[in-house]
């Protein structure tokens, strides 16, 4: 099955937009977070994160005769194409691990399911991201075990946590009419079928730490057809700063 070179992209654009803006957020942690290992470590996860979004910006760029600076900082919120959750604002502790959690969770299906892809660039890209992602995922369970099995603040923490974000789960599992196109085409992965072993995964160690899965009472969606929270636009007005203020610079 043929697929065109602009769907192409736009898978591509998804999966660095998911990788940059969340790059961003964890790098707003860096002198702030609880101890000094942390810090480290969560500054290393954000330029993981950023490795992977320049591998797939310079992929979407070549298919659209665009630079990956281009990408990153010439285009307007409603432009970009990540997943809600990533550009949800910092928080505090509580609210970045367990954000990286759920997303590790998903992250180290997906990826390792991607890596098979009919396109050698995507699977490339997928399979250094799951050598990248088994280190996440193990530190993040780490922190999901020590905040349910601590303090009861540090357990309070979580639990608010996973209540404010998850609402946001939903759009992790939505294959669209795009990338439902390169399912059949074997380019890409189809996102529901990797939802019901996620949730398993994620009730054990919920059970396991004392935390509760909220209800699914409420969903928020719209991340790939651009529609974003007011968060995206500010992050955006800091990380394009420069770029647009001196354009074509350099470094």
């Amino acid at each position: 099955m043929s697929i065109s070179k602009e769907d192409l992209a736009e898978f591509a654009l998804r999966l660095g937009d998911d990788s940059l803006i969340h790059a961003q957020r964890l790098c707003e942690w860096t002198s702030h977070a609880p101890m000094l290992e942390e810090d480290i470590a969560i500054a290393n996860t954000g330029l993981d994160y950023l490795g992977r979004a320049r591998y797939f910006l310079q992929y979407a760029g070549n298919l659209l005769n665009k630079n990956e600076d281009a990408l990153a900082f010439l285009r307007d919120a409603s432009e970009f194409r990540n997943l809600l959750m990533v550009e949800l604002p910092r928080g505090d502790f509580a609210v970045c691990m367990v954000r990286q959690y759920l997303l590790d969770e998903f992250e180290s299906a997906y990826f390792d399911a991607l890596q098979y892809s009919t396109d050698s660039q995507i699977a490339a890209i997928a399979a250094k991201t799951v050598k990248e992602v088994a280190y996440h995922l193990r530190r993040s369970r780490e922190w999901m075990r020590r905040f349910g099995l601590g303090t009861d603040e540090s357990r309070q923490r979580a639990q608010a946590a996973l209540d404010d974000l998850w609402g946001y789960v939903a759009e992790f599992f939505i294959t669209d009419e795009l990338e439902a196109g390169l399912v059949d085409a074997g380019v890409a992965v189809e996102r529901s079928s990797l939802e019901g072993a996620w949730r398993h995964r994620i009730g054990e160690l919920l059970s396991e730490t004392g935390l509760s899965q909220p209800n699914d009472t409420w969903k928020v969606t719209g991340g790939r057809e651009g529609i974003h929270t007011e968060h995206l636009g500010h992050m955006l007005g800091e990380m394009q700063f420069l770029q647009r203020a001196y354009p074509g610079l350099e470094w």
